[in-house]
């Protein structure tokens, strides 16, 4: 089939100008950065486009989003992707401009997070040379992206900038970085419409994995281990989501009865209300979820990694299966941590969706109903739970009052520590693409950022930014942002005075030494901070019996809103699995039941973190 010609082919643009095309065609709506010197004309492109584009009702078709750092542009690019989808993107200047993005590029390669993220640098004839605001984009970004193009080639620009959408969100999705020097945004040349640099070797490798279908002897041999089971449980991970696979999984796994447990960054890939949803496992996991993983006899990882995070111990992860599966679309993925019986590297949605029709056609019906049971049970006898007594406000509470309120289908962003993990746990999650936070990287800062770019993404959503005092800190410049684009978002912080999630390892395995983590001398007035960046709305709660109001109140404003509630500082998060310990080992804390003694055991502090 021929490709249709561009209507604008052979028209004469500027480097910028092309820039700006092809992201057009590429469907970007918006755009995150901070604007300087070497990106300019490109900025200026941007602006010229959208004022010859103007939509009926009068808004930009290509919006320039100006956050307060660069690392918030990386950051909005990143809840943006992660909400809708699609490609965030990322135009920042030289030097600083681009060294600032070296934090949300890392993240979003950990996390597989697609962004495209264009640096103005120096002209060529300048790199090199210690230019004013010049740093070496490769060498800095290269080791923590998915690929960087340092173009110049101007007559290469458009096929590089083409690809580099195209790198980001094929394959394993990640961060694409283009450095693009200030000549070649100002050289002239025709327009092409079409084109893509030769990247051999890549798309050999994501042709391998396209094209590698289940063959029949694969999935006889994967539904023999299924029948022979009969505690079977699905570990799906990220790249569920990633992959656009949920509806598969929820197919697949509803009609073979089969439980499911999701990572941090999987969470959503089936409804945690389901009555085979056994919510997040790992060290913060819930109990039930780790429990299950103790006692399934067969083990389907599903676009999961078994990380540090989820099997602190590899060898005693999942001591009971006797068989374990794992489906990736990095080949990278396969025995790295786990050994396993049986893999398959392919396209996950497509790889659930053979498995369903194999199943159903052969009328492969397992019953599973005794395990349905027992999951039940662990559901139900580990349930989460906390001092519901306290005459100080419980996290976990101010967490149930707001899930009440959205029922499971609030886009949720957070910051990285307890509030993190508690927003993990006490929130129901009922769609894909609803829970935005740092995973691989943790890093503190993401929660608000995030929020704004996931607002763009999805205008008529209710998204909640859940942070901490001290998370928030890190890019609490974007309060501004926010009311600066009129977006709704509503940011919750949660005090308790410090950094809870260190203080909270300092009491557990350094004796109560709280070095560094205690910002109770910190004079901080988060809800003057929040007003004085125009939040009309700005509340501090510390009454316990206030939380359904207040939060109601703060849900229901119809524009920005901020809610600082003080809570009790000794909350912890619960349950938890000491790093270098196994699920057997948990702590449940004085709320949540165990079914084995925890015993008090050295860690190694070295992997703390």
């Amino acid at each position: 089939m021929n490709q249709a010609i561009h209507p604008l082919k052979g028209k004469i643009m500027s480097g910028a100008e092309t820039v700006v095309q092809v992201l057009a065609d590429q469907g970007v709506d918006v755009i995150f950065g901070y604007s300087g010197g070497a990106i300019l004309p490109t900025y200026d492109a941007v602006f010229r486009y959208n004022a010859e584009n103007l939509r009926e009702d009068g808004t930009e078709p290509m919006p320039l989003i100006v956050p307060a750092n660069e690392q918030g542009a990386g950051f909005m690019a990143a809840g943006y992707a992660r909400a809708s989808g699609n490609v965030g993107t990322v135009m920042v200047t030289s030097g600083p401009g681009a060294t600032n993005t070296v934090t949300p590029v890392r993240d979003a390669m950990a996390d597989s997070t697609p962004l495209v993220v264009i640096c103005g640098q120096v002209p060529t004839s300048a790199i090199g040379t210690d230019a004013f605001q010049e740093a070496p984009v490769s060498s800095c970004l290269g080791p923590v992206a998915k690929h960087t193009f340092l173009i110049t080639d101007p007559k290469k620009l458009e096929m590089t900038v083409r690809t580099a959408f195209e790198i980001a969100r094929s394959g394993r999705p990640g961060p694409v970085v283009i450095d693009l020097p200030k000549d070649v945004q100002n050289w002239s040349g025709e327009f092409a419409g079409r084109g893509y640099l030769a990247v051999p070797g890549y798309r050999q490798r994501l042709h391998a994995a396209r094209g590698n279908h289940l063959e029949e002897s694969e999935l006889a041999g994967f539904f023999e281990m299924l029948q022979g089971s009969s505690r079977p449980l699905i570990y799906a991970g990220g790249g569920v989501i990633n992959g656009d696979a949920t509806e598969e999984l929820r197919r697949f796994a509803d009609h073979f009865g089969i439980p499911v447990t999701t990572t941090l960054m999987g969470i959503g890939a089936v409804d945690t209300t389901a009555p085979l949803s056994l919510h997040m496992l790992g060290m913060h996991g819930l109990a039930s979820a780790n429990y299950a993983v103790e006692d399934c006899d067969f083990l389907i990882a599903l676009g999961a990694r078994f990380d540090d995070r989820v099997a602190g111990l590899p060898d005693k992860f999942a001591p009971n299966a006797r068989h374990i599966a794992q489906f990736d679309i990095d080949p990278s993925e396969i025995d790295k941590v786990k050994p396993v019986d049986w893999h398959h590297v392919g396209i996950l949605k497509t790889d659930l969706q053979a498995l369903y029709d194999y199943g159903v056609a052969r009328e492969i019906k397992p019953d599973f109903s005794a395990w349905h049971g027992e999951i039940a049970d662990l559901k139900k006898r580990y349930a989460l739970n906390y001092d519901r007594e306290s005459e100080e406000i419980q996290p976990y509470a101010v967490i149930e009052a707001i899930n009440a309120i959205t029922q499971g289908d609030a886009i949720i962003s957070t910051g990285v520590g307890q509030h993190q993990m508690w927003a993990a746990q006490y929130f129901d999650y009922k769609h894909a693409r609803l829970w935005l936070t740092s995973g691989s990287m943790g890093t503190m800062g993401y929660g608000l950022p995030a929020a704004i770019g996931a607002q763009f993404a999805a205008r008529d959503h209710l998204v909640i930014d859940v942070d901490g005092d001290a998370s928030i800190r890190m890019n609490l410049g974007e309060l501004e942002t926010a009311t600066t684009y009129g977006l709704p978002v509503k940011v919750l912080v949660m005090n308790n005075y410090g950094d809870g999630m260190v203080r909270q390892w300092q009491k557990l395995f350094y004796e109560g030494r709280h070095m560094a983590s205690d910002k109770s001398l910190r004079s901080k007035d988060f809800v003057k901070t929040a007003q004085a960046d125009g939040f009309e709305y700005a509340e501090r709660l510390s009454d316990p019996g206030d939380i359904d109001r207040v939060v109601r109140e703060w849900l229901e404003f119809p524009a920005p809103a901020f809610l600082e509630v003080v809570i009790d500082r000794d909350a912890g998060v619960y349950p938890m699995v000491p790093p270098g310990a196994a699920y057997d080992q948990m702590i449940t804390g004085d709320w949540i039941p165990s079914r084995v003694k925890t015993a008090k055991k050295e860690v190694d502090r070295s992997s703390m973190f």
